[in-house]
């Protein structure tokens, strides 16, 4: 409650006239002006950390061990670069990224964009709609029971909360991760095994060791992530001065669920790597090899991860293409809108839930083939996202003084190519692994 009544604005103003002198240090009130700016980096990065990566991250432990700890540095220098120009652009122009790219780019380009990425990210959905099928199966319970049930309690939080309501229980959500660590030193690795892992790069030309590397790096930087984190700055109002706590939030966020994909490769590693168990085909699988090295609690503790992944994660997805969708068509958008204020945005969203909802109960449904065709119209459509992000953040036009420095656009090009190429690499093994 205390913190939905502040803003960082108001906190250091008030500091800074002396109205609580001696009480408190100036970074007390930073601290608290963070805590109140903190939100979207963090939901858009454990976000990424959903049902199809959790068991990516598992298949990375159980086939190589702690061989591609060190792929982690790279990942979380690149999520952060681009996470940041998005949250810069969206506290800058006031604007969501398909707003820009429509108004940028032309109306052609925008529509091509937004139907790739309604079209990947309806297969994401589904994927984390049958990711809180498995979990809850291995707890016992049926599908039919748990897939409405949270189905009903995602849709019932968007719909009828407000903007601080649901950016609460997100964050809430995405303490859940806390288990993957618990379950990591459960499993008592070698920690200086870990430690050699992480400083010592160790590439090879083995075939399933590159595809995984291409896997992990260039799946990080996923298009829905940086729609949702741009939108939900501008929903929040934040403006210019508060672009260096925007920023404090997407380094937090990002280094936070980074650690945790690392952790779940740790874990992995400790208790499945060398024991025959080289492939996952899902979080669940995963959850289930574990139990006859660490015990049926690092099963629950998988279990109870997956389980929050996939519902923050199936909040999240349904709410990045409603943005997206609503700003490239121009409609009204917003959590605290009501449906009459935004029908096509909450519209969207509703549907998008009713879909995954209906699928997911489907039995058998194909969900590894399912997540590489998604997979593929993700790495198609990256490459395009990737390259607009930069272009808008150099543009002067929108974006004045705030534009990306020399440094920091050698980097950022540097990113978004190699990001690309291994993003159109993945396709490649994924066309040629179905053949």
């Amino acid at each position: 409650m205390f913190l939905s009544r502040i803003s960082p604005k108001n906190i250091l103003r008030n500091f800074r006239r002396g109205q609580s002198r001696s009480t408190r240090t100036l970074a007390d009130y930073r601290f608290f002006a963070y805590l109140a700016v903190l939100g979207p980096g963090m939901i858009a990065a454990n976000a990424g950390n959903d049902a199809s990566g959790i068991a990516t991250y598992s298949t990375v432990g159980a086939g190589f061990g702690y061989s591609l700890l060190w792929a982690f540095i790279p990942m979380l220098l690149s999520l952060i670069v681009v996470q940041e120009m998005c949250v810069r652009m969206g506290v800058v122009t006031g604007q969501g990224l398909a707003d820009l790219i429509r108004e940028q780019f032309g109306v052609r380009w925008t529509a091509v964009v937004m139907l790739a990425l309604l079209i990947a990210n309806t297969g994401v959905i589904i994927s984390e709609f049958v990711g809180i099928a498995q979990a809850a199966e291995l707890f016992g319970v049926s599908r039919v029971i748990a897939v409405p049930l949270a189905s009903g309690v995602i849709w019932w939080l968007v719909v009828k909360g407000t903007q601080k309501r649901v950016e609460r229980v997100f964050l809430a959500m995405s303490l859940v991760f806390f288990c993957y660590i618990l379950a990591a030193f459960l499993a008592q690795p070698d920690w200086l095994s870990v430690g050699e892992g992480f400083v010592t790069p160790s590439i090879t030309m083995d075939t399933a060791y590159l595809f995984m590397l291409i896997a992990l790096i260039g799946t990080t930087i996923t298009p829905f992530m940086q729609v949702y984190v741009q939108s939900a700055v501008v929903e929040k109002g934040l403006d210019k001065s508060d672009l260096p706590l925007v920023r404090a939030d997407v380094v937090v966020g990002t280094t936070f669920a980074v650690i945790i994909a690392a952790f779940i490769v740790i874990s992995t590693g400790a208790t499945l790597h060398g024991k025959g168990i080289t492939e996952i085909d899902s979080a669940a699988t995963a959850a289930e090899a574990l139990v006859p090295v660490v015990g049926i609690y690092a099963k629950y503790l998988f279990a109870v991860g997956l389980l929050g992944a996939a519902m923050l994660a199936m909040g999240v997805l349904p709410l990045a293409t409603a943005y997206s969708m609503s700003e490239a068509l121009g409609f009204e958008k917003g959590l605290s809108r009501s449906f009459r204020e935004a029908p096509i945005f909450l519209g969207i969203f509703t549907a998008l839930v009713v879909l995954g909802c209906v699928v997911a109960m489907i039995p058998g449904i194909p969900q590894i083939k399912l997540l590489i065709f998604t997979q593929m119209i993700n790495g198609l459509l990256l490459p395009i996202i990737l390259v607009a992000i930069v272009k808008l953040a150099n543009n002067k036009e929108i974006m004045g003084e705030h534009t990306n420095s020399r440094a920091f656009n050698v980097f950022a090009v540097l990113i978004a190519a190699v990001v690309s190429i291994l993003s159109l690499l993945l396709i490649a093994y994924s066309v040629a692994d179905l053949m």
